[in-house]
């Protein structure tokens, strides 16, 4: 057997490649929607790609499933489980708990572990040319190294109202049921990785065991005194603020993502047609760059989508494919290699219209973002001191009579901002004032960011 970990460290997100050596066949679980990394595993060990399947309906990306079945002519395998509410809109072999695929030797076997969403189904794989008994659970976003996966989502990202409480019923009881059933030995390969928004501490290691989840985690304790309302209380404490794009992909995800298909090359867009379409509001212009190179000048009305990092996250953040004022996206990147690469993580997003690239600024209309010192901003004439970071940063030092608004939910929740006014926005480094500001420009919104965040700030003031 062949098991690989494919990480996309900008998502915090893990999906994995499966192959029967023997057959020279593979299964991918949880796909993300560039498909190049599993056809090339595949191509590298002469196997061929002949099911998909995910865990549940994602809510933090745009699901592979359906692109990498069109390009292989895999079969497709979804949870049928959940109720009414919760199937999936597009074909596809319908799994329920017990089900399981045959490939080769292997034996996925699919277990039904509600708690993060109502149909989430987990993965136990045994390797036949080694064992009988299963070795191995895909526990996408149940059981992570050291957390759980959070059940209030479809409150935060799907409309639900107060889901959150039967969710983490559901979770203790897919723990005490199905999880700590299996033997000790048994290696859990999580759907994400520290960084993620889906649990509130997540570890760093890409892997665990049942039999060290059990001693270690902090739910353990919980399980083992049968406690379900202490368990209830300390799951739900403290998540973080769900990201606004997450509704997005939620639906998406359950009606079926657009099947991209192969894409064409991008190709860089000279400087007089880029002023052209930026005049006739045909395109919008992203800038790819970090924040000291940008505050020296940038296209006006350019989006800030900083590459490498969180590309996918942050473009989230600042486009809303589904706006009517969305247009195709020119980025200004090094070359056509990272325009790739920022495309990539843009789909992964379900933001899919780049019109091309442009590798410098030279011949196009500049201006510098408006900035303000820590020193000017207490006698500065504001409408509004933002503070984009999140609730937990907020609370533990912010800007007196600051308004604390996360700046993945800023573009959902406009009602939050003056109409008139200037708003002075910051965070703890510069980067998330950057894209939250000039988003908000691009809006129509009269942003002035503070220079050295808030640190700056705090500096100034330290008595």
């Amino acid at each position: 057997m062949l098991i690989e970990r494919i990480y996309d460290e900008d998502l915090a997100q893990a999906s994995y490649f499966i192959g029967c050596q023997r057959l020279g066949e593979a299964i991918v679980v949880d796909a993300r929607r560039d498909v190049a990394p599993y056809l090339e595993l595949a191509a590298a060990n002469g196997m061929k790609i002949t099911a998909v399947t995910e865990t549940h309906i994602h809510a933090d990306y745009l699901s592979g499933t359906r692109e990498l079945a069109a390009a292989t002519g895999a079969a497709i395998y979804v949870s049928g489980e959940g109720g009414t509410d919760w199937q999936y809109g597009f074909e596809g072999t319908r799994m329920f708990d017990g089900d399981a695929i045959t490939i080769g030797n292997l034996t996925i076997k699919a277990l039904h572990t509600p708690g993060h969403t109502p149909e989430h189904l987990s993965f136990l794989v045994t390797d036949g040319a080694f064992s009988d008994q299963a070795g191995y659970l895909l526990s996408g976003d149940f059981v992570f190294a050291g957390d759980l996966g959070r059940p209030d989502l479809l409150d935060e990202a799907a409309g639900g109202v107060d889901t959150r409480f039967e969710g983490a019923r559901q979770m203790f009881a897919s723990l005490r049921d199905k999880f700590l059933t299996l033997p000790d030995y048994v290696q859990v390969h999580p759907g994400h990785g520290a960084g993620s928004a889906c649990g509130k501490a997540l570890g760093a290691i890409p892997s665990s065991t049942v039999g060290y989840e059990r001693l270690y985690a902090w739910w353990g304790p919980y399980l083992a005194a049968n406690d379900e309302q202490a368990f209830i209380n300390e799951l739900l404490d403290g998540q973080p603020e769900a990201h606004a794009y997450f509704a997005r992909m939620k639906k998406q995800n359950k009606q079926g993502p657009a099947v991209m298909g192969p894409r064409e090359p991008l190709a860089e867009i000279p400087a007089t047609d880029v002023t052209s379409r930026l005049e006739t509001g045909k395109a919008t212009f992203v800038d790819t760059r970090g924040v000291a190179d940008l505050h020296k000048g940038t296209v006006p009305g350019a989006l800030h989508i900083p590459a490498g990092g969180k590309t996918a996250s942050f473009g989230a953040w600042a486009v809303d494919p589904e706006s009517e004022n969305t247009r195709p996206l020119i980025l200004l990147t090094a070359d056509q290699a990272q325009a790739h690469a920022v495309r990539d993580a843009l789909a992964r997003v379900g933001i899919d219209d780049v019109a091309g690239f442009v590798s410098s600024l030279d011949g196009l209309p500049q201006a510098a973002p408006a900035t303000i010192s820590a020193t000017d901003l207490d006698p500065f004439d504001t409408a509004m001191v933002l503070d984009v970071r999140s609730r937990t940063e907020h609370a533990a030092g912010h800007i007196p009579g600051s308004h604390q608004l996360h700046g993945g939910r800023a573009l959902w929740n406009l009602d939050q901002l003056p109409s008139d006014g200037t708003i002075v926005a910051y965070c703890a480094s510069g980067m998330r004032s950057s894209i939250v500001g000039n988003a908000l420009r691009n809006a129509g919104y009269d942003v002035v960011e503070l220079e050295g965040a808030y640190p700056a700030w705090a500096a100034a003031h330290a008595s």
